[in-house]
């Protein structure tokens, strides 16, 4: 039976900021339970999630580093959509880009020389991201809509990953994971723009991916899987 790890408690977004910063640091390499490509793409995001409620630019900045490390080949994917049309939205090329909370992170600091400083470091570091293994896709979601994928195959004993990033932060997506048997190995369910499922399959099979979106609003959304 696949076996769908528990995801660690919802922090209050200052404890949660202070958590991901000290994770993530502002120099040298990243510790070893931040190496995956997906779940970095995760923590990069509600790292910057927390910078913007707090208006914090070295959390943002610490944010950007961390997305720098998300690397992932686009494919296109075809899901089946329950819901109207989503009119109106268009695709975004790419999830949030490492410039973009750079940007936001200089626009913070009102001239901040130590920030512009960090930033730079960040900018012109090597990127020690590995894209092998790791694809993502972007389409549009309609508001209360739902979009699921054909089945992905995942090998057994590996560790398996799903996660959806909504380009609106006021989107609430939400992700289910099943099995060939129509069994739900994993979900996230929060209230947010983003979600991240990750279990161990004990044998290699197919799963079925769910985007469900919870909020009145359409928007465009990224998937990454590995």
């Amino acid at each position: 039976m696949p076996v769908s790890l528990p995801r660690p408690p919802v922090l209050p977004r200052p404890a949660m900021a202070v958590a991901l910063a000290a994770l993530v640091g502002l120099g040298g390499a990243l510790p070893a339970a931040a190496q995956s490509v997906i779940r970095n793409a995760e923590l990069s995001a509600r790292l910057f999630e927390a910078a913007q409620d707090l208006r914090d630019p070295m959390l943002a900045v610490a944010a950007a580093r961390l997305r720098k490390s998300v690397l992932a080949m686009q494919v296109q994917r075809q899901p089946v959509k329950e819901g109207p049309p989503a009119e109106g939205i268009a695709p975004e090329p790419r999830l949030l880009s490492w410039q973009r909370m750079l940007d936001a992170a200089l626009e913070m600091s009102g001239g901040s020389e130590t920030i512009a400083k960090l930033a730079d470091d960040v900018r012109f570091a090597g990127t020690k991201g590995v894209a092998s293994g790791q694809v993502y896709s972007i389409t549009t979601i309609s508001g209360n809509g739902k979009d699921t994928y054909p089945p992905l195959e995942y090998i057994g004993g590996d560790y398996a990953e799903v996660y959806v990033e909504a380009k609106d932060t006021g989107a609430d997506l939400n992700l289910f994971v099943r099995d060939g048997h129509g069994r739900l190995v994993c979900s996230d369910t929060d209230i947010s723009a983003i979600a991240y499922c990750g279990w161990r399959p004990a044998t290699s099979e197919f799963f079925t991916v769910e985007v469900v979106n919870r909020g009145p609003a359409a928007s465009s959304y990224s998937l990454i899987t590995n």
